[in-house]
């Protein structure tokens, strides 16, 4: 009964995994919560590296038209210099740069910044700071499209994306908001925000997967890591595909109310 029950609270994780990454409300901040009121304490950050994996297998099977589209343009500039290939090949080198910075500061300071904000105050407060910047960006309707971004807004962007190292900011919020307040379109802003998580995502997996192999709980876990990982993928799947209608419609309000609530909620009970 105990084997179920914990296989039950791996598996809601890996769900609510899924469903906060690609929405603004910080899925690492959810993740921290949940594991308070289970009543788990999951050392490490092997666990988070895997259901993100999960989330990142997820982002690649929606956009993968787009990865096939920017390789084979990109090549086709690279290697035959055609000039249709251009504009691909800038996007590829705009998410390099967007990536170097959460890159390095994660390599640098990913633990020690997890172990400074991992209290249920910092997590309270960090997701009322992304529900007052969701609100400051809320009616934003940006018309630059992905041909007029520049290496500087992808640098912006990217530093966003180190801020969000901090659990309990959004990583997609961070980079949507950065992206809509220079004036991006929402769904260039949503598709660059998730291309940039490809690298990030993959980058993570890969420094992490030997703490992950040496995990001395992997036997005992393997099959609630198993559903997790598997609750995360098709979460984050759909998720995503719900969110993309929200962000049509203009709804981030919403989501800035939600970041609200469960801000005030965690301080005024969990911290």
């Amino acid at each position: 009964m105990e084997q179920l029950w914990l296989n039950v609270k791996y598996a809601l994780l890996g769900l609510l995994q899924g469903v906060t990454e690609p929405i603004p409300v910080s899925s690492s901040g959810h993740l921290i919560i949940a594991q308070r009121l289970f009543g788990l304490q999951i050392e490490g950050l092997s666990f988070e590296v895997l259901v993100n994996f999960a989330s990142l297998l997820a982002v690649l099977l929606i956009y993968r038209a787009d990865i096939s589209r920017l390789a084979v343009g990109s090549w086709s500039y690279l290697v035959h210099r055609q000039e249709e290939g251009r504009s691909d090949f800038k996007m590829v080198v705009y998410l390099i740069i967007a990536t170097i910075p959460a890159g390095i500061a994660g390599v640098l300071f990913k633990d020690a910044i997890a172990e400074a904000f991992k209290g249920m105050a910092a997590i309270g407060v960090t997701l009322l700071i992304t529900g007052a910047a969701l609100w400051l960006i809320r009616n934003l309707r940006g018309r630059r499209q992905d041909a007029q971004l520049t290496a500087k807004d992808a640098l912006l962007i990217g530093l966003a994306q180190v801020v969000a190292l901090i659990p309990g900011i959004s990583r997609s919020g961070a980079t949507l908001i950065a992206g809509l307040g220079l004036g991006l379109r929402q769904s260039h802003a949503l598709r660059f925000s998730f291309l940039m998580y490809i690298p990030i995502s993959a980058g993570g997996m890969t420094l992490e997967v030997k703490e992950l192999a040496n995990d001395p709980e992997l036997g005992r876990l393997a099959i609630p890591y198993v559903l997790a990982f598997l609750c995360a993928f098709v979460a984050t799947y759909y998720a995503f595909r719900w969110f993309v209608g929200v962000m049509e419609r203009g709804r981030l309000i919403y989501f800035s109310l939600y970041c609200f609530a469960v801000g005030a909620l965690v301080l005024m009970f969990l911290a």
